[in-house]
C-alpha cells in the first residue's frame, strides 16, 4: 500500500480524481467529512445511547456521543503526530499538498464516527439482535438466506451497521453522507465479510466490516485506496494503516475514560484510580493530586496525564512499524504491542468486575434484550406480510408507524430484514424502550 493512494478525497459518485494542492485550505475535504457526521441524524442519536451505563440517572456518564467524540480528539493529536513524521518520510506528500493536519482530520473523522452503526444498549444491542436471529423467533428465516446473509444477522456488527449508514444511497441520496474514501478507509477497522468467521489471529480478522448488501461499496473503497487483498476470495484486506489510530484512540478513551466514571459512580473505589492509573504515569505530582478537592478533579487528572501517556506510546509502536503495517503484516492492534499491556489489562479487568457486571448494568442490558427482540418481531413480521401481501390492519399500522427509507418491498428476504435491523439499530435508548411500550398497548 502507498500513502498517495491512502489519502485519496475522491467522494462517491466522482468521475475525476480530487487533487490534495486544489483544495480549499479553508474548507479542507477531509474536514468536510467530520462536519457531514456531525450533522447527521445518525450521529445525533449516540446523545441517547449506552456506552457503558445504560440510561443512568446521573448526569456525568458518558454516552456514545460524548465518547465519539472523546475518541475523536485523541485520534485528531494521534494522526497529527503521525502525519508529521511521515511527511518527513514521504516528502513526496508534501510536494502534493499533503498536511499533517490532513492525516489528523482523517483520524478524527474515522474516531467520531466508529460507533454511529451501534444499536441501542450498548454491545449487548448487537447481541440481542444477533440472537433473535439465532435462537429466537427470526431463527425461521434461516433458510430463505446465504450463509453469509445468515452470519450478517445471527453476528449483527456494529462496525459494519456503520459502514452502512455511512454509504448506502437511497432515493435522491447516493452514496450515503458520500464522505472520502480516505475517511471510509479509516473507519474499516475489519475489511472483510462475514464468513469465513475469524480464519487467523490477525487483528483484521477478530470481526467483520460490511454486510453483503454492502459490498458493491466495500469493494469500490478498497480498489480506490489500493488497500492490500489478504484473501480476494473472501473480500478480505489488510488494513488501512490509519484505522490502527482510530482503534488505539477508542482502545485509549474506553479504558481510561469508562474506568473513570466507575469511581465517579462510586462503582470503584477511589484508592484503586492512584494505585492502577499511576502504574500508567511517571512523574505523578503527589502533591497536586492531593491538593485537588473532589473526586472528580482528581480522577480527571489522572486521566490526563494516562491519555498522554497512551498517545505517546501508540505514535511510537505506529512509526516504528510502519513498513510492517503497509504490508499488511502488523497482526495485532498497537496497545496489545505497547509497554503498558499489563496495566491496561489491569484496569480492563476490573472495570469489568465493577462496572460492565454491576447490577444496574445487567439489569437494563436484559431489558434490552427483550426490547429489541420484540421491536424485531413485530416490524418484520409486518414488512413480510406487506410484501407478501398478507397484512392485517395491525401489519398496516406498524408499516405506516416505520419511516418510509425503511420500509423495504425489495424481493430479497434479507434487504427487507436488513432494513429492520437498520431502522431498530438506528433508535436511541429510551426511544426503544417508549416505541415498545406504545406498541404493546402502555400508551402511558
Amino acid at each position: 500500500m502507498n500513502w498517495e493512494q491512502l489519502l485519496s478525497l475522491k467522494r462517491f459518485g466522482d468521475t475525476q480524481k480530487r487533487p490534495r494542492i486544489a483544495q480549499d485550505e479553508t474548507r479542507l475535504g477531509f474536514e468536510v467529512d467530520f462536519d457531514r457526521i456531525i450533522f447527521s441524524s445518525a450521529f445525533r442519536s449516540l446523545q441517547d445511547k449506552t456506552q457503558v451505563i445504560p440510561l443512568s440517572e446521573t448526569d456525568f456518564v458518558h454516552t456514545r456521543l460524548t465518547h465519539s467524540l472523546e475518541v475523536s480528539v485523541v485520534g485528531r493529536t494521534l494522526g497529527r503526530r503521525v502525519g508529521k513524521v511521515l511527511l518527513e518520510r514521504h516528502p513526496n506528500l508534501v510536494e502534493l499538498g499533503y498536511t499533517f493536519n490532513d492525516f489528523g482530520a482523517i483520524v478524527a473523522a474515522a474516531s467520531v464516527t466508529h460507533d454511529i452503526g451501534n444499536p441501542p444498549f450498548g454491545h449487548s444491542g448487537e447481541k440481542a439482535i444477533g440472537e433473535y436471529f439465532k435462537t429466537g423467533k427470526g431463527l425461521q428465516y434461516k433458510e430463505h438466506l446465504s450463509a453469509k446473509e445468515y452470519q450478517d444477522l445471527v453476528d449483527f456488527e456494529g462496525n459494519a451497521n456503520g459502514f452502512k449508514i455511512l454509504t448506502e444511497s437511497r432515493e435522491g441520496i447516493s452514496g450515503g453522507l458520500r464522505l472520502c474514501y480516505a475517511t471510509l478507509g479509516a473507519f474499516l477497522k475489519y475489511p472483510k465479510e462475514s464468513l469465513p468467521k475469524k480464519p487467523t489471529s490477525h487483528i483484521v480478522d477478530k470481526k467483520y466490516g460490511f454486510f453483503q448488501s454492502d459490498k458493491e461499496a466495500f469493494i469500490d473503497v478498497v480498489a480506490e485506496l489500493g488497500m492490500k487483498p489478504k484473501n480476494l476470495e473472501a473480500n478480505s484486506f489488510y488494513r488501512h494503516p490509519l484505522a490502527y489510530l482510530v482503534e488505539a484512540a477508542d482502545d485509549i478513551c474506553y479504558t481510561i475514560i469508562d474506568f473513570e466514571d466507575g469511581i465517579n459512580l462510586g462503582l470503584i473505589e477511589e484508592d484503586y484510580a492512584l494505585e492502577y492509573m499511576s502504574k500508567l504515569i511517571y512523574g505523578i505530582n503527589r502533591d497536586k493530586y492531593y491538593a485537588l478537592q473532589h473526586t472528580k478533579d482528581r480522577t480527571a487528572y489522572l486521566r490526563a496525564i494516562a491519555i498522554n501517556a497512551l498517545i505517546d506510546e501508540a505514535v511510537t509502536i505506529f512509526l516504528d512499524n510502519e513498513i510492517a503495517i503497509l504490508n499488511g503484516d502488523f497482526k495485532n492492534s498497537l496497545l496489545d504491542k505497547c509497554k503498558y499491556e499489563a496495566q491496561i489489562n489491569d484496569i480492563i479487568k476490573i472495570s469489568i468486575d465493577k462496572i460492565y457486571k454491576s447490577k444496574e448494568v445487567l439489569e437494563k442490558e436484559v431489558a434490552g434484550y427483550r426490547i429489541i427482540g420484540d421491536l424485531l418481531d413485530v416490524f418484520i413480521t409486518a414488512i413480510n406480510n406487506n410484501y407478501n401481501n398478507n397484512n392485517s390492519n395491525y401489519d398496516n399500522l406498524l408499516v405506516n408507524l416505520m419511516p418510509q427509507e425503511f420500509v423495504s418491498e425489495s424481493d430479497s428476504q434479507y434487504d427487507r430484514i436488513m432494513a429492520v435491523c437498520t431502522y431498530v439499530s438506528r433508535m436511541s435508548d429510551s426511544y426503544a424502550i417508549r416505541l415498545r411500550r406504545k406498541i404493546f398497548g402502555n400508551i402511558f
